[in-house]
């Protein structure tokens, strides 16, 4: 190689490696100017809406559009850099016209403030149909609130010991905002539960004492039979004798069957459980003898004795009360009068006499 043409290597070699240094000081100093250079907008606020489920390359276009990054490469690389571009929260924002990238990221990842959203969930609504009220509430997506009320690992860690979160969702008015994850709505449910039961538990020592004694009954078949109080009678009044029915035909040696006899339970098993019975898939909303006589129901109180496997529903205070004070009485029967109320009775004579007089 000529001396000429060695230099003339070694002048491009030069001139390429000022062209680099150059860029790279270039590229360096716009890196670290970029966070906090002023989006050079119009001088109007922009609105823009970040749909839910949004990806974050979609994001990224979303605000190229709107004029508010105007390249959408160097923002990707600030938001990856800082480790952010996974946390961008949905929803609908209003920008200064001279936002920043890096105001702009930290909005974008705090997020609007959710709506608060009043919700009522009545007494003896199943956790299904809390579910659905929730969901309509736009609270949390229905599919995600049933997946964690059947999430052992999540009842386990809030102090629920059964296989879902049926009882322990405590029927109330509650604030809550809008899109919240479900685990955080239902422990919200299950804490004030968690209350309420504690607080009638240390009022009612002695009526704990003598389940716990007589029944070696806790938390969940108190909740159990609290439920099944709750979907029987919507009458306060009544509810402290219709629990004295129960208990009284779970521990009086007279009634040696120790059958509850009691429709909702069956209702329940066939409308909530994942796994049902074949009778079950028959079920149409109106009992039937198939259902009577279904053994395969393990809801089916009128052939497996003693409570049923949980709770039928998510009783109230007054139900949880009911059972922890139930009536001093020796009723085992009651039938309805249809009219809201209840006909009660303590031997079967009486209570075939109020069947026909108010039933037949």
């Amino acid at each position: 190689m000529s001396v000429k043409t060695m230099r003339r290597a070694f002048v491009i070699f030069l001139a390429t490696a000022v062209v680099l240094v150059i860029a790279v000081v270039w590229l360096y100093r716009y890196a670290v100017r970029y966070p906090d250079r002023p989006l050079a907008g119009s001088g109007k606020p922009i609105s823009v809406n970040i749909p839910h489920g949004s990806s974050f390359p979609k994001v990224v276009k979303i605000l190229e559009q709107r004029g508010l990054v105007s390249t959408g490469a160097a923002f990707r690389v600030f938001a990856n850099y800082k480790g952010l571009a996974s946390k961008v929260r949905a929803g609908s924002y209003t920008f200064k016209p001279d936002i920043t990238p890096r105001s702009l990221l930290d909005i974008l990842v705090h997020g609007v403030p959710a709506p608060t959203i009043k919700v009522l969930i009545p007494e003896g609504k199943n956790m299904l149909e809390v579910a659905e009220i929730l969901a309509d509430g736009h609270i949390a997506p229905r599919d995600k609130l049933v997946e964690q009320m059947r999430n052992r690992r999540f009842l386990h860690r809030i102090g629920i010991p059964a296989d879902s979160i049926e009882g322990y969702l405590f029927p109330d008015t509650y604030k809550l905002r809008a899109f919240t994850p479900a685990q955080e709505v239902l422990e919200k449910l299950v804490r004030r539960h968690h209350g309420v039961y504690y607080a009638l538990r240390a009022r009612h020592k002695g009526g704990m004492a003598w389940l716990r004694k007589k029944l070696r009954w806790g938390h969940q078949e108190i909740v159990t039979l609290a439920s099944i109080v709750e979907k029987e009678t919507g009458q306060p009044g009544e509810r402290p004798l219709i629990a004295a029915v129960f208990l009284n035909r779970l521990t009086l040696p007279g009634f040696r069957s120790r059958l509850l006899q009691t429709d909702p339970t069956i209702i329940y098993g066939c409308t909530v459980p994942e796994q049902r019975s074949a009778a079950c898939g028959k079920f149409e909303g109106r009992i039937r003898r198939i259902h009577l006589d279904d053994a395969d129901n393990p809801y089916n109180t009128y052939r497996h004795a003693g409570l049923p496997p949980g709770p039928i529903a998510n009783p109230g205070r007054a139900a949880l009360d009911a059972v922890l004070n139930p009536k001093k009485t020796r009723f085992l029967y009651f039938v309805s009068k249809n009219d809201g109320t209840h006909h009660f009775s303590t031997s079967r004579e009486e209570h075939e006499r109020a069947v026909d007089r108010y039933q037949r």
